[in-house]
């Protein structure tokens, strides 16, 4: 374990320098061009606590699950684990997806109804 613990770490320290080296690097560049660098960043729509909050519950049925099939002798212990912690986490990352879709979709149809209807009074 730790023949593979210290090279991963000293890669994931030398490329998380040099992106923050790249990054500022960009950053400088739009500034002297004089534009503004936060327009480039991507928009935050507020849907991580809810990715999160799915992608647990997800992983502790998976979990709860495992754990009920291993007592039983149905599944053996390192195939049920690994198997459904994947599986509901999985499942939970999709309907996260799903939910984000629908809730943007129904976002932009209520803008674009007030929106409508603002430039019909005037």
């Amino acid at each position: 374990m730790n023949d593979f613990l210290i090279p991963a770490t000293v890669f994931a320290t030398i490329y998380g320098i040099v992106y923050l080296m790249i990054r500022r690097k960009e950053r400088m560049a739009l500034l002297d061009r004089g534009l503004d660098p936060r327009s480039f960043e991507s928009d935050k729509t507020g849907f991580s606590s809810l990715k999160y909050g799915l992608l647990f519950t997800g992983v502790g049925l998976g979990l709860l699950l495992a754990n009920i099939l291993v007592k039983t002798g149905v599944m053996e212990n390192d195939a049920a684990y690994l198997s459904l912690v994947s599986l509901f986490g999985g499942i939970a990352l999709i309907l996260d997806y799903i939910l984000e879709v629908n809730i943007t979709r129904k976002s932009r149809i209520k803008n674009s109804a007030e929106t409508v209807q603002t430039k019909d009074e005037e």
